[in-house]
C-alpha cells in the first residue's frame, strides 16, 4: 500500500518536472534567438559603419588629390601672372623708350629725306618722276603719327638702297624727252650714273645727258647702233657686250 502510493507521488513529480523542462528549455532557446538577433544588428551595424568610414576614406583622398591638384594650379597660374606682370611693364618700358627714340630720331629722319632729295636734284635726269614722288611720300609719312619710327627709318633706308642700286645696274624705258621746249616720247637707256641716252622711236636720232653742262645733246650718227645694242641688253633681248659710248666724268665729256 506504502508502496504504491511512492511511486504515484514519483509519477506526478515526473509529470510536473517534464513541463517545467521544456519551458526551460524554450526560455533558453528565446534567449539565443534574441542575443542572435541583437549580434545580428549590431554586426550589421558595424558593416554600416564600416562601409561610411570606407567611404568617407576614399572622398578624403579625392578631396586630397584635388587639392593637390588645385595647389599646383595655383603655382603655375602665379608664374603666369607673373610673367605676364613682367611683360606688361617690358612692353611699357619699350614703348616709353620708342617714344623717347622717336622723338630724337624724327629732326635726323627729315635730314635723311632733304639729304636724298638733293642727290636727286644734282643726279642725272633719269626716272626723275618717279624718284621725286618716292621722296615726297617719305616725307608724307614721316608726319603720321599711325606709323612707328620704326617703319619710317626702314621706308627711308629702302629709298637709299633703291638710290644706291641705280650705280650698280643698266636699264631702258620709255619717257618723255623736253628738250628746248620740244617734247617726243624716246627710249632712254640708263647705264650706272655715269651715262643716261636717249634714241628717238624710229632710230633716226641719239643723244646724251651732259653732266657739267646740265643739258641733252645729240650725238654723232655713229653712236645710234651702241644705244641700240645697250637698249637692247638692258631688256634682256641680247647678251652683254662691250658698247662704245661717251660717259660723264669729273672733267666732262
Amino acid at each position: 500500500m506504502h508502496q504504491a502510493n511512492s511511486l504515484r507521488h514519483l509519477a506526478l513529480l515526473l509529470s510536473l518536472a517534464f513541463p517545467l523542462g521544456a519551458l526551460a528549455q524554450e526560455a533558453a532557446i528565446e534567449t539565443q534567438v534574441k542575443t542572435d538577433s541583437a549580434a545580428a544588428a549590431s554586426q550589421d551595424r558595424i558593416d554600416k559603419l564600416d562601409e561610411q568610414a570606407a567611404t568617407s576614406l576614399q572622398a578624403y583622398r579625392v578631396a586630397t588629390q584635388r587639392a593637390e591638384s588645385l595647389s599646383i594650379y595655383n603655382q603655375q597660374l602665379q608664374k603666369l601672372i607673373n610673367s605676364q606682370e613682367a611683360e606688361i611693364a617690358s612692353i611699357t618700358r619699350q614703348t616709353e623708350e620708342i617714344e623717347g627714340i622717336e622723338t630724337g630720331a624724327l629732326p635726323f629722319m627729315i635730314e635723311m629725306t632733304d639729304t636724298l632729295e638733293s642727290i636727286v636734284e644734282a643726279d642725272v635726269p633719269f626716272l626723275r618722276d618717279e624718284r621725286i614722288e618716292r621722296i615726297e611720300s617719305l616725307r608724307g609719312m614721316i608726319d603720321r603719327a599711325d606709323v612707328t619710327a620704326g617703319e619710317k627709318y626702314r621706308r627711308i633706308m629702302e629709298a637709299y638702297t633703291i638710290e644706291a642700286d641705280y650705280g650698280r645696274t643698266i636699264e631702258a624705258y620709255r619717257g618723255e624727252l623736253n628738250s628746248s621746249g620740244d617734247v617726243r616720247s624716246v627710249d632712254f637707256l640708263r647705264i650706272g650714273r655715269v651715262g643716261l641716252y636717249y634714241q628717238t622711236l624710229d632710230g633716226s636720232e641719239s643723244g646724251r645727258w651732259n653732266s657739267q653742262r646740265g643739258s641733252w645733246e645729240v650725238l654723232d650718227g655713229s653712236y645710234r647702233r651702241s644705244v641700240r645694242d645697250g637698249l637692247r641688253v638692258a631688256r634682256k633681248q641680247a647678251p652683254p657686250s662691250l658698247l662704245r659710248l661717251p660717259i660723264n666724268s669729273a672733267e666732262g665729256a
